[in-house]
């Protein structure tokens, strides 16, 4: 019986050599980054950038960058697929349009705490917590005793919650966006 040239116990194809119709050898590059059960993975890459592109930019590169850069190839082509004009920079031109509205989010609500604290402070100086007021001798803490004394930061918690939500988006969108660009300028993968 014979069993198509691949030795009885063998582990099977990687998903590069089976789109490819080859032999894949012990050695093979694409093995580790394109496993037998995800063939989508690699036909898209091959589809984008071509096997031996692929092939010549991992051999290129250090063993240890080649799982990033595998990733990245990865991302691009399946965003090419899903948009062949833009790509991937039609995702990061999005996130950018993403960062610049959450940016103007934050700004009003910085804008919105500034204003409060400063109703804040002119409702301490009428209720007589001013500089001149008999009312501000002593301590710091006895100024804050009296029954109209409130909070500095008298925001509901919903604004709380949306300003530190708004910050946190716009902290991942800004790292994601520049992560994707840095990584793809700075292996000359993208031009």
């Amino acid at each position: 019986m014979k069993e198509s040239g691949r030795k009885q116990g063998a582990a099977p194809p990687c998903a590069a050599c089976k789109l490819l119709r080859r032999r894949c050898a012990q050695d093979c590059v694409f093995a580790p980054y394109f496993p037998a059960d995800e063939p989508q993975k690699f036909a898209n890459v091959h589809k984008v950038f071509g096997a031996s592109n692929v092939n010549k930019m991992l051999q290129e590169l250090p063993v240890h960058q080649r799982g990033d850069a595998v990733s990245s190839m990865v991302y691009e082509a399946n965003a090419r697929v899903r948009d062949p004009v833009y790509g991937c920079v039609g995702a990061i031109s999005s996130l950018q349009q993403q960062i610049d509205a959450l940016q103007t989010q934050l700004a009003m609500a910085q804008a919105e705490v500034v204003h409060l604290r400063v109703r804040q402070t002119a409702s301490f100086s009428h209720h007589g917590f001013g500089p001149g007021s008999p009312s501000n001798s002593g301590s710091p803490s006895s100024k804050l005793m009296g029954s109209q004394a409130k909070p500095i930061f008298d925001m509901d918690m919903t604004k709380k919650r949306e300003v530190v939500a708004v910050a946190v988006a716009l902290w991942r969108l800004e790292w994601l966006s520049r992560s994707f660009s840095i990584f793809w300028f700075e292996k000359g993968l993208y031009h």
